[in-house]
C-alpha cells in the first residue's frame, strides 16, 4: 500500500504530461490505497475513465492514472488491463499504430509502433518512459512522429505495464533486442532514444555497446550517484524505492547493496561519444543534481535544460516537449522545415514564460 500524499504529489507530472484536464478533482476524492473501493486511489481513478467510455483515449489516461505506480492487486491489474483496452480501441481508428508483441530474452515485451515499413524503412524514434510510465501514454508522440519521416516504436522498461522482464543490471539487452526484432522494418542503424528517468539510464547504458543508438533525449535520468550513495536513497521519496524493489524482485531493505550494479563507470560515459540531451530539475528530489555534475565531466556531446522545478519537471512541460522534438530531429538532421519551426517554437515560448 502507498502513502496517498506522496501517490498525489508524484502523480501531477504525469496527469500533466497526458493533458488530464480537472485531475485534481479525482485526487480530492481519494484518501486511501485500499484496492479499488470508494475513495481509493485505484477505485477513484478508475470511476473517473468510465465516465470517458465513448472517448477511449481519454479513458486510457485516467485508467493509467488507476494502475500507478505499479500493480499490486486486483484493481491495479484490472485498471492496467482497461488502459491497454483503451488504448487499442483508439489505435484502430488512427492511420498507423500497430500492436508489437515480441519474445525477447527473458520474456515478452509490447510495444506500440508507427512508420514501419519494409520497402522503405526510416530512421527509428525509440520511446520509452521509467519504472512507473506505460506506453499507453504516449500517443500524441507517436501522431507527431509519424508525420516526421521517421518510424517510432513505444515500450515499457521490464517490469512495467506489460512488459514481463525483470528489471537487472543487464536490461540494456533488451533495448538491443528490440532493434534486432525491428530489423528490415525500420533503419535501426539510425535509432535515436528519446527515454526518460530510467528509462534514459538503460538508453546509455545500451548505446555504450549499440552502436546503433545515434543519440539519446532524456529526462531526469540517474547515472551513478543515485545508484551508490546510500545516503541520498534514503531520503528519495517511498514510492521510486517501492517501485524499483517490486520491478527488481528486492526486498525494500536490501536494495542500497544491490544498487550499486546499476551504476554508470567512467569507462562506460567515456564510451558514450553520441549526442545525449538532458532536461535537470534543480530540485529533483529523485535524481541528485552530482549525477548530472558527472555527465557534463564526462560526456562531451552532453546539452542540458535545466529547470527551477522538482521530479520530471512538472511546470515545464510544454517547453520540455518542444526541447525533446527539437533535439531529436537536430540529432537525425532530418527535416530542416519542422526543425526549424521547433526551435521557433522553443525560442517564443522562452520569451514569454
Amino acid at each position: 500500500m502507498n502513502d496517498v500524499g506522496e501517490l498525489k504529489e508524484f502523480a501531477t507530472v504525469h496527469a500533466r504530461a497526458q493533458n488530464i484536464r480537472r485531475y485534481r478533482d479525482v485526487l480530492d476524492r481519494i484518501d486511501s490505497d485500499e484496492d479499488g473501493g470508494p475513495g481509493s486511489w485505484a477505485g477513484e481513478w478508475s470511476r473517473a475513465a468510465e465516465e470517458f467510455a465513448a472517448r477511449p483515449l481519454e479513458a486510457c489516461r485516467r485508467y493509467n492514472m488507476a494502475r500507478f505506480p505499479y500493480v499490486d492487486g486486483p484493481a491495479r491489474l484490472q485498471a492496467l488491463r482497461r488502459c491497454v483496452e483503451s488504448f487499442d480501441e483508439w489505435r484502430q481508428g488512427q492511420k498507423d499504430v500497430t500492436r508489437l508483441d515480441l519474445d525477447l530474452e527473458g520474456g515478452r515485451v509490447g510495444a506500440w509502433a508507427t512508420g514501419l515499413s519494409s520497402p522503405e524503412p526510416r530512421p527509428l524514434v525509440l520511446i520509452m518512459g521509467g519504472i512507473v510510465s506505460v506506453k499507453e501514454q504516449w500517443a500524441p508522440v507517436l501522431d507527431a512522429i509519424r508525420g516526421l519521416g521517421m518510424a517510432a516504436v513505444v515500450t515499457e522498461m521490464p517490469g512495467v505495464g506489460e512488459n514481463t522482464l525483470r528489471y537487472t543490471p543487464e536490461s540494456r539487452r533488451m533495448l538491443s533486442g528490440l532493434l534486432d526484432a525491428l530489423e528490415g522494418r525500420a533503419d535501426v542503424s539510425r535509432t535515436y532514444a528519446m527515454a526518460l528517468s530510467f528509462g534514459g539510464h538503460m538508453a546509455m547504458r545500451c548505446a555504450v555497446e549499440d552502436r546503433r543508438i545515434r543519440g539519446i533525449v532524456t529526462t531526469g535520468a540517474p547515472v551513478r550517484a543515485f545508484f551508490t550513495d546510500a545516503a541520498w536513497q534514503r531520503q528519495v521519496p517511498d514510492v521510486t524505492m517501492d517501485t524499483l524493489a517490486h520491478l527488481t524482485g528486492t526486498k525494500r531493505a536490501d536494495l542500497p547493496d544491490r544498487l550499486a550494479a546499476w551504476a554508470l563507470t567512467d569507462d562506460q560515459l567515456a564510451a558514450l561519444d553520441i549526442p545525449v540531451h538532458y532536461a535537470a530539475s534543480r530540485r529533483d528530489e529523485i535524481i541528485p543534481a552530482e549525477d548530472v555534475d558527472l555527465l557534463r565531466r564526462k560526456v562531451p556531446g552532453l546539452s542540458v535544460l535545466e529547470h527551477d522545478d522538482v521530479h520530471g519537471s512538472p511546470h515545464h512541460v510544454t517547453e520540455t516537449r518542444l526541447w525533446s522534438a527539437w533535439s531529436v530531429l537536430r540529432m537525425a538532421d532530418t527535416m530542416p522545415v519542422q526543425r526549424a519551426l521547433a526551435g521557433g517554437l522553443l525560442r517564443l515560448f522562452r520569451m514569454f514564460r
